[in-house]
């Protein structure tokens, strides 16, 4: 049982128990007299005491947290303490913000002299998991006047915040879309301006358009050259089935599978909507949750509010009836993409979910590698049972490979990349099937 101590000693006063004693040692060699010890053992009893009540009577200061209602996974974000103290006496104070366990802070515990008026302190914290993060009531130790003693006092309130999945990724593309520069975050363009899949209108000839772009009809009607303008299809749904299984918790840098697999259907969702078609999420292997399909912007502001607080299970993912309870809640065609972590056991029951799921819609599979095990695979055997694992690698990676080409010859998308490849792959498979209108 931990017991709370509202007030606690300083050094000090253990260095004055300290110096206390010696003169005790000193008397007993005959050093000094037993009147010199008796008097300052009443002076320090008188100070320290006197020094404990009036450390027992400092009010708890006046203390407002200033944070952000949500915050980004893994995003170092500055948090203000505005601290007003109380009463005419301005102790040494030492201030620890009692932050979530899941996150990481710098700058604490802060070491101040309270002044008058309010003054203003900041410290910055990192969050390591998503979902809701509490802060409890800021703990104060003010000082005693003479510094014998630490008073313990609680200030400030409690307060919630939301930790979303990290949204640079997305930022970034829109910044890069703007500037024409998405290469530089590794997504190819696919086709110039003007020669998606649908016709939109046409206009007058420009540098750099194909001869199949050319209306030859319209070109002899106005005697200059007008060429067809298309664009990518629209109107078209994209639904994501993302496995909150057991194998998603694994983790081979900062973030987890899942995690990584949740940025990347956020980015894919971004690029979707930008491109006119709506897009759905819906969750297997753990919670399950269903967004149906919607276009516009705010789709983008209410999937982060439906998934922020998702975390993975301890279930194995079951494909087939995730496939079933997908063909019943949709039944108009889409692209489905199923974002996973395979394994070599879930052949028959992944092939089933797959087929079942072709009959009516485009289907992609996107599988993360684990870095882990091909580095296992890669490592140079330097004894048996090293041999051993490099060779049960070498087989898991093969058996793998084999699943995934056998998706491949269904007429199947595959995508099989390490974590951190996933959001980009994901863009670049679903913008070359766009232009080619192959959903």
């Amino acid at each position: 049982m931990r017991i709370n101590i509202p007030i606690t000693p300083d050094a000090r006063l253990l260095v004055a128990l300290a110096l206390l004693a010696v003169l005790g040692l000193l008397v007993g060699v005959g050093a000094t007299s037993s009147a010199v010890w008796n008097a300052a053992a009443a002076l320090t009893f008188i100070l320290v005491m006197a020094d404990f009540f009036a450390g027992w009577r400092l009010r708890s200061p006046i203390v407002r947290r200033v944070i952000p209602t949500s915050l980004s996974l893994g995003v170092l974000s500055p948090v203000k303490l505005e601290i007003e103290s109380r009463g005419m006496y301005r102790p040494r104070a030492r201030i620890v913000d009692v932050y979530p366990p899941s996150f990481e802070a710098r700058g604490l515990p802060l070491e101040m002299r309270f002044e008058p008026g309010v003054s203003t302190y900041q410290y910055q914290l990192r969050a390591t998991e998503r979902g809701d993060a509490e802060f409890g009531p800021t703990h104060c130790l003010l000082r005693s006047p003479l510094g014998f003693w630490w008073r313990k006092l609680a200030a400030g309130d409690s307060s919630v915040v939301r930790v979303y999945p990290n949204f640079s990724a997305v930022s970034r593309y829109a910044l890069m879309a703007m500037e024409d520069r998405l290469s530089e975050i590794g997504v190819r363009k696919r086709r110039r301006r003007g020669e998606g899949s649908e016709f939109q209108q046409l206009r007058e000839y420009r540098e750099g358009d194909s001869l199949r772009q050319i209306d030859w009809r319209a070109t002899a009607r106005v005697r200059k050259l007008i060429s067809r303008e298309y664009q990518d299809e629209r109107d078209q749904s994209v639904l994501f089935m993302l496995d909150c299984g057991r194998r998603m918790r694994a983790q081979d840098g900062t973030l987890s599978h899942f995690d990584e697999a949740l940025n990347a259907v956020l980015l894919l969702a971004y690029v979707a909507l930008r491109k006119g078609d709506a897009v759905g999420v819906s969750t297997f292997g753990g919670q399950e949750r269903w967004l149906a399909p919607m276009k516009g912007h705010a789709s983008i502001n209410r999937m982060l509010n439906q998934l922020y607080d998702l975390q993975p299970s301890l279930s194995t993912p079951d494909y087939t009836r995730a496939a079933i309870e997908m063909l019943a809640r949709h039944n108009k065609h889409a692209m489905i993409i199923m974002v996973t972590n395979l394994r070599d056991e879930d052949a028959e029951d992944l092939q089933a979910a797959v087929r079942t799921l072709a009959r009516r819609h485009t289907v992609l599979v996107a599988s993360m590698r684990e870095a882990a095990i091909e580095a296992v695979a890669e490592a140079p055997p330097r004894d048996f049972d090293a041999a051993l694992s490099v060779a049960a690698a070498h087989h898991y990676v093969e058996s793998r490979q084999g699943q995934l080409d056998a998706l491949r010859k269904q007429g199947i998308g595959c995508v099989d990349v390490l974590p951190s490849e996933l959001s980009v792959e994901l863009v670049n498979l679903y913008l070359a099937m766009k232009a080619r209108g192959a959903f």
